[in-house]
């Protein structure tokens, strides 16, 4: 079995989730799931003054993706190749959001997830489910074969 990737050091090396304000719970993360939280502030809202949609997005790609990112080898990485999102409830400014990321399969270059997102409440607020793809800098380069032009076509002879 391989150790578990550190997702706290590379928490820290900063990034997306970092600078909307959300962090990975160590306490609830593991192999395979991972816990992101964080607390909406006003600049988390939309004009309508709730959790724009892209937050709910943000924090549930992140959860998930973290959850694929503790299966990977050393030599591997992997990028969100879909994601789709149901948006259920608002949060408002002041709530405490708890996405939860959990894989559900991770093939050889396809991995699967799902991920909730729930107020401090415990109420979904928000469900999602993609993919991610990964890669290995061990797997042989890919050869792609030169595509053939195909002769113009003659006009026709009336």
């Amino acid at each position: 079995m391989r150790p578990i990737p550190d997702l706290l050091a590379a928490a820290r090396r900063g990034g997306f989730h970092q600078e909307v304000g959300f962090a990975i719970d160590p306490t609830r993360s593991h192999r395979g799931v991972c816990t992101v939280t964080g607390r909406v502030e006003r600049r988390h809202l939309n004009i309508n003054g709730v959790v724009h949609g892209g937050v709910y997005a943000t924090i549930l790609d992140t959860a998930m993706g973290a959850s694929v990112v503790s299966l990977l080898t050393e030599s591997e990485t992997t990028a969100t190749t879909s994601l789709y999102v149901e948006f259920l409830r608002a949060a408002r400014e002041g709530d405490t959001l708890t996405a939860r990321g959990e894989v559900l399969r991770r093939g050889r270059h396809i991995a699967f997830a799902e991920g909730n997102l729930t107020g401090a409440d415990g109420r979904r607020l928000s469900q999602a489910r993609g993919t991610w793809y990964i890669w290995s800098t061990e797997d042989p380069p890919r050869t792609h074969p030169t595509p053939t032009r195909a002769a113009p076509a003659r006009a026709l002879r009336r």
